[in-house]
């Protein structure tokens, strides 16, 4: 589903609540990385022109032919950026308007460089050095080549040393919104949230606030690990509305953990496989994120939304998080299903287009004059 009237919908309750917005304030943690997004060489004609491997088969057939002997290949970098889950996402909420505080590892004791921008938009507060990812880009998807070192010393007992349990209380207390992603790569996150159950959240009053997690392709992490997650995530919701966020690879992991048949992966199979994750953890609202549509399952039932997709994306990663960020805007303004999946979904769109993070007009510009 994605019609003229749903976009107009949307645009005009987006128009309504940019003040809105501007009022929020969200808390996001707790990774960092530095991303150099790059391109595979074919064949280069000169010093300045070269034609790129565009299919990510492509680079597989390259190394398949080079095994037991050896090969060369050229690897072109076309950016350098802050990177991430949670800053990727943390950006695009600030620019939306949000009043945003970051925690994570961006570089210490000093900031790494690349984040100078985002710290000028956010509150950000680092506690140890960045991950570095080499994001190799095709267009028909990427390979994230990561360095994770430093992400061991995101853990518990630095956050209090570092930035001490009173501040991480008060961030999550003023917070409308707070979002922890990547688990996957952060190994001391299970402990951190299995803490901030047992010492934050007990002591917070007031409105329930939405709470948001991201798994982030947990593929690499026993089933044990990632039923123990999701338990926590479940625990979460005592106090918070939860909305746990996955794409499509991430649905079919998460439902052989839950031995939910995932082979069907079409849009009704999809559907099927949502209600059954959602049944199994019983979150206030779940997500499921394809390339080319998506889809939310709360109480009031699901809605499909097709994205505005492009076969050549100027940028692909952080397509994900940003669509993360649209959502969740739409979510804390009061938008049902439907208009919460189209926001994600242009949000994504528009960065995949522009490389850049999206304000609120601009998701209004881009719902008014939807690409054919």
């Amino acid at each position: 589903m994605n019609t003229s009237e749903l976009r107009q919908r949307c645009a005009s309750q987006l128009a309504v609540s940019t003040a809105r917005a501007y009022e929020l304030r969200a808390f996001v943690g707790l990774d960092g990385f530095v991303d150099e997004i790059l391109h595979v060489v074919d064949k280069r004609e000169t010093a300045d022109k070269y034609h790129r491997l565009a299919l990510m088969e492509q680079w597989g057939d390259r190394i398949r032919a080079a095994a037991g002997r050896s090969t060369n290949i050229e690897l072109v970098s076309k950016l350098t950026k802050l990177g991430g889950n949670g800053p990727i996402m943390a950006n695009a909420l600030s620019s939306f308007g949000l009043k945003v505080s970051y925690l994570g590892n961006l570089g210490y004791p000093n900031l790494h460089p690349v984040f100078a921008d985002f710290a000028n938009r956010a509150e950000v507060v680092s506690i140890a050095e960045p991950g570095y990812t080499d994001a190799v880009e095709f267009e028909d998807g990427k390979v994230m080549l990561g360095k994770h070192s430093s992400l061991r010393e995101v853990n518990w007992a630095n956050i209090k040393e570092r930035y001490s349990l009173s501040n991480f209380t008060a961030k999550i207390a003023e917070a409308n919104f707070i979002g922890f992603v990547n688990w996957t790569m952060l190994t001391g996150m299970t402990e951190i949230w299995a803490a901030i159950l047992a010492e934050v959240c007990p002591k917070l009053s007031g409105p329930r606030r939405t709470l948001f997690f991201d798994l982030a392709d947990p593929e690499k992490r026993t089933h044990e690990d990632i039923t123990v997650a999701l338990k926590l995530i479940v625990a979460f919701e005592k106090y918070f509305d939860v909305i746990l966020g996955l794409n499509e690879k991430e649905s079919s992991e998460v439902g052989g953990v839950l031995s939910i048949d995932t082979t069907d992966h079409t849009p009704e199979g999809l559907v099927k496989i949502g209600e059954q994750i959602r049944a199994k953890v019983p979150v206030n609202t779940l997500v499921i994120h394809p390339t080319h549509y998506a889809i939310a399952f709360s109480a009031a039932g699901y809605a499909v939304v097709e994205g505005a997709f492009t076969p050549k994306p100027l940028i692909t990663t952080g397509a994900g998080d940003h669509f993360n960020a649209g959502f969740c805007l739409a979510r804390l303004l009061g938008f049902d299903n439907a208009c919460s999946v189209l926001t994600g979904v242009t949000t994504s769109g528009f960065y995949v287009r522009t490389a850049k993070s999206p304000a609120i007009s601009d998701l209004i510009t881009l719902l008014n004059d939807w690409p054919k």
